[in-house]
């Protein structure tokens, strides 16, 4: 990644003047093509030489005329991608400049090498002196040297991507694009635009982050073209990548029964255990499968996060899968539906465009008892993409594809009593002791379903169809989630 120093220092006209060089070497290909078609080539088809090994000659020929042709094309396409980006480097840096002269204007000082310090040389004598004494002051300095510090790396950063950008299209353009045209790694015949709407938003592009918890912070940043450009070449990969995923960021309401492992057990907490044991297990047998499976994964005792299976919950929950159709979809779809709309007229009103959405985490109580005893309360939303893309007759096509996300904590309240099959009654702070002792551990619990679509092309209320989930729910069953979240 280049530094401020090197975005602020580098000689940009060494672009325009490579670019130059690439176009005189398309004029020296075209020369060579004529000389060869002149020379080489036309042998075969004068009428002195016949048969098949002029033919075979000729086919030969052919293939290295062509690549003379296919010679000049990427040469003049890599003489292009070089000026453009003298051009979008020369604007970006200049957007760099421009952040520097505001914080400057701000009352900052900004070094050579992009450090921003709030400048007391600008302030009057008195001012000054009250900086000295004012610890609040001299801490509104830093914050505010900070938030252009922020604005400043932004600034360069986006140098960096369209930088990133010029060696993407670089070394895209000079790959032979066709595996039949009689060479095998040969001159690129038929170089094509980049799809990308900038050299910035190809570079961003290329550099997805490995770390999941980023990617949905890197795609929301992505223009809604680059977005849809990459759905369109890895979608499969990008939603598994989680592209997809929230960006709200829940945190459990309560601290449930405490700190974990901090009193001695006594005999009545291993009677608690034996009980909870026999619940877990009898879970199995009355049919409160996900309750079973949670129970077993607390008195564990990892601590470890248990992702659960949406879909099976909307299979099993027609009150969760109302909530959904209603509360998410509908009372959000239009504003999304105008959202992307708007991109879609922004980008040209003829390149497919994809706008992320999500709506609002609610807090809602699961009712069947099944769902009810294995979560209970929760928050949830919908997260994913509005599509448009140009449709017939000058009308867009406009689509949603969603996730169903749901949170939670299994702890145990005190103060609160818990309903078990065959009309066993439990207070919360029993079931919590086995934590405080170490016998069983609290944990977060949180799933996305699969995908759904929506046409919001017409005035259809969406309806959440998730497929049969599969076996009944034995020990067995692969939807109740890996092994090591047993």
């Amino acid at each position: 990644m280049p530094t401020y120093h090197e975005v602020m220092t580098t000689d940009l006209s060494k672009l325009a003047d490579a670019a130059d060089k690439w176009d005189e070497t398309a004029g020296k290909f075209n020369k060579l093509e004529d000389q060869y078609k002149r020379d080489v080539h036309g042998i075969t088809l004068a009428e002195s030489w016949l048969g098949l090994s002029a033919r075979v000659a000729n086919d030969r020929f052919t293939v290295t005329l062509k690549e003379f042709q296919g010679a000049q094309q990427e040469a003049k396409a890599v003489a292009s991608i070089l000026r453009e980006a003298h051009t979008q480097l020369a604007d970006l840096r200049g957007r760099v400049k421009a952040v520097r002269a505001d914080a400057v204007n701000d009352g900052m000082r900004v070094s050579d090498q992009g450090v921003v310090a709030f400048d007391t040389e600008q302030l009057s004598q008195s001012a000054r002196t009250a900086y000295t004494h004012d610890p609040s002051y001299q801490e509104s300095g830093r914050a505010k040297a900070a938030e252009w510090a922020q604005r400043l790396d932004q600034a360069v950063k986006a140098v960096a991507d369209a930088d990133d950008g010029i060696r993407v299209l670089l070394e895209a353009i000079v790959l032979d694009s066709d595996f039949l045209d009689g060479t095998l790694n040969g001159f690129n015949r038929k170089p094509t635009d980049s799809p990308y709407p900038s050299l910035e938003e190809a570079g961003k592009a290329a550099n997805m982050p490995k770390d999941r918890g980023k990617v949905a912070e890197w795609w929301h940043d992505l223009d809604p073209v680059t977005r849809a450009v990459l759905l369109q070449e890895r979608g499969d990969e990008l939603r598994a990548a989680g592209v997809m995923d929230p960006q709200y960021e829940w945190r459990s309401a309560d601290n449930g029964s405490g700190a974990f492992d901090v009193e001695e057990p006594t005999t009545h907490d291993l009677w608690l255990l034996a009980r909870a044991q026999a619940i877990a297990a009898g879970g199995d047998v009355t049919g409160e499968i996900g309750a079973s499976r949670n129970m077993e994964h607390y008195l564990r005792a990892t601590g470890e996060p248990l992702m659960l299976d949406v879909d099976r919950i909307l299979h099993d929950e027609s009150g969760f899968r109302s909530e959904i159709e209603t509360l998410h979809i509908s009372e959000n779809q239009e504003a999304w539906r105008q959202e992307a709309l708007a991109e879609f007229s922004k980008a040209g009103g003829d390149r497919t465009v994809v706008v992320p959405v999500e709506s609002q985490a609610l807090g809602r109580t699961f009712q069947g008892d099944q769902w009810f005893h294995a979560v209970g309360s929760h928050q949830q939303n919908v997260s994913g993409t509005v599509t448009v893309s140009p449709g017939e007759g000058g009308k867009p096509d406009v689509s949603l594809d969603y996730q169903v996300n749901v949170w939670d904590r299994y702890n145990w309240d005190a103060g609160k009593s818990t309903n078990f099959p065959g009309g066993v009654v439990i207070p919360d702070e029993e079931m919590g002791r086995l934590h405080k002792v170490g016998f069983a551990q609290e944990f977060d619990m949180r799933g996305s379903s699969s995908t759904f679509t929506h046409d919001l092309n017409g005035g259809a209320a969406p309806a959440v169809t998730p497929a049969d989930p599969g076996r009944e729910g034995t020990r067995g069953d692969v939807s109740r989630g890996d092994e090591e979240n047993r």
